[in-house]
């Protein structure tokens, strides 16, 4: 059971506030009863919802968890006829989206749903769910280089916020280095901008891990849904980290 507010806007009749304004005219009626009361529960996948005389399609929430490729866009569609995730989604009837984003030229961990406020929390910063990268950058950066990745970079639009880093492998006679880099940011091609930024830019570069999600037995290109455990999990750990005291950094 949920909030008839919330179950309105995760189908995308509005938004939440203004969900509650409908309520509050009239304007739903739920069975066939008119309600006024926001904070009313509701079975999204048995009652009847109606607003402003139209049913509201209520879709059950999809969890998926994507192996995104390099060259694919991180989007729903593309203008320009290009290879989009939706695209990999073979079976799936639901309308998903993306949980923020991977760069054309990034593959990794990608999580599709149709659970709004999920997907919102999961890529705000302020939960600091844990992204996981690894780089191969050129050339062989110190340990001082790698900790700067780890304390912080400035970029054009501000101070990176403290993560972790480890210099993982170096080949000298290719001249390259494996860096990996857990960040809880979310910045427009963040990692690239922070390797550039200490002289070793990205030569390839994958999300392995989000929050306790994993890539462990996918192949680029295959997806599988979540288990209701980890669904769960996810929820439960969104909730743990917004109650505990942020770290002052």
């Amino acid at each position: 059971m949920e909030r008839l507010q919330k179950v309105l806007a995760h189908a995308g009749v509005a938004s939440r506030r203004h969900c509650e304004e409908l309520i509050a005219q009239g304007k739903v009626q739920v069975n066939g009863q008119v309600v006024r009361e926001k904070g009313i529960k509701v079975d999204p996948l048995k009652d009847k919802i109606v607003v402003n005389g139209q049913q509201v399609k209520l879709e059950q929430h999809v969890y998926l968890l994507l192996y995104k490729p390099t060259g694919v866009i991180t989007s729903v569609t593309d203008p320009r006829g290009r290879r989009v995730v939706i695209d990999l989604l073979k079976g799936i009837k639901e309308r998903v989206y993306p949980v923020g984003r991977l760069d054309y030229d990034t593959s990794g961990l990608l999580l599709l749903t149709n659970d709004g406020e999920l997907a919102n929390r999961l890529a705000h910063p302020s939960y600091e769910i844990d992204k996981v990268y690894r780089a191969w950058v050129k050339g062989i950066p110190s340990q001082d280089e790698v900790r700067k990745l780890a304390t912080g970079i400035r970029l054009e639009d501000g101070m990176t916020s403290p993560g972790q880093s480890k210099l993982l492998k170096t080949e000298s006679s290719s001249q390259r280095a494996l860096v990996e880099l857990t960040i809880h940011e979310g910045r427009n091609r963040q990692v690239r901008r922070m390797c550039e930024a200490i002289g070793h830019p990205v030569l390839t570069l994958e999300r392995i891990r989000l929050g306790f999600l994993t890539l462990d037995g996918l192949k680029p290109g295959e997806f599988r849904k979540l288990t209701q455990e980890e669904v769960e999990s996810l929820k439960q750990g969104l909730v743990q980290k917004k109650r505990s005291p942020r770290s002052k950094r």
